[in-house]
């Protein structure tokens, strides 16, 4: 009499299929982290440009000022708001 029970073995094709899946999962979840740091980087981008364009000022108040005109004229990209971004340091 056998008294060790038999080991039961998964399928090939079940760890096959559980692989891809989890390929799957992983590479979404990539994809996914990926795209929110790209869509992410532009205003960062924009927001340390205005800090270095406004890294003269002495108080934080006037800094941060600095940096919300800085910001709002590099939104608008008329020709009067390119001159406001030469006068403040933002070179063309």
């Amino acid at each position: 009499m056998n008294m060790k029970p038999p080991l039961v073995r998964p399928r090939l094709i079940t760890s096959f299929i559980a692989a891809t899946l989890a390929s799957i999962i992983a590479i979404g979840i990539l994809a996914a982290v990926t795209e929110l740091f790209q869509r992410s980087g532009a205003p960062m981008e924009r927001l340390v440009a205005a800090e270095r364009a406004c890294v003269y000022h002495a108080y934080v108040s006037e800094r941060e000022a600095c940096m919300r005109q800085w910001l709002a004229a590099a939104r608008s990209p008329s020709i009067a708001s390119t001159e406001r971004l030469t006068r403040l340091g933002y070179p063309r």
